[in-house]
């Protein structure tokens, strides 16, 4: 499936586990409802993805952890916060620049609104 496709049904994923848990369940319980979703609908989905960061002569510099990696193709970050903030958005960026994957989601379960965001590494050229 392709990412533009795959963000779509993670988008109603996860506004279905919004509505249905609603607000205040700590991020492992939204991240848990998203996996179980996910693969129930046929989806490869591995979470807690260990991520390198390399200096520019090729030494391992730091390490990150993913939420969740979708179909090897679509990162996604979950939170828990009153609102998204630019340090979430940045975080998805630099996780997308590690695993050089060009498409990923920042969803915000905290709020008791909805909020999702579809981000495109500006790390990479365009797809042709």
């Amino acid at each position: 499936m392709e990412a533009a496709r795959l963000a779509d049904v993670v988008r109603q994923t996860a506004y279905d586990i919004h509505f249905y848990l609603g607000h205040g369940f700590l991020e492992r319980v939204y991240e848990n409802a998203l996996v179980n979703r996910l693969r129930r609908q046929g989806m490869e989905v591995r979470r807690q993805v260990p991520l390198q960061v390399f200096d520019e002569d090729g030494s391992v510099i730091g390490d990150y952890v993913a939420d969740i990696l979708v179909e090897s193709v679509l990162l996604i970050e979950i939170k828990v916060a009153r609102t998204l903030a630019r340090e979430h958005e940045a975080q998805l960026l630099v996780y997308l620049k590690a695993t050089k994957l060009r498409h990923g989601l920042l969803i915000n379960f905290g709020s008791y609104r909805f909020e999702i965001r579809k981000f495109a590494s500006p790390f990479l050229p365009p797809a042709l």
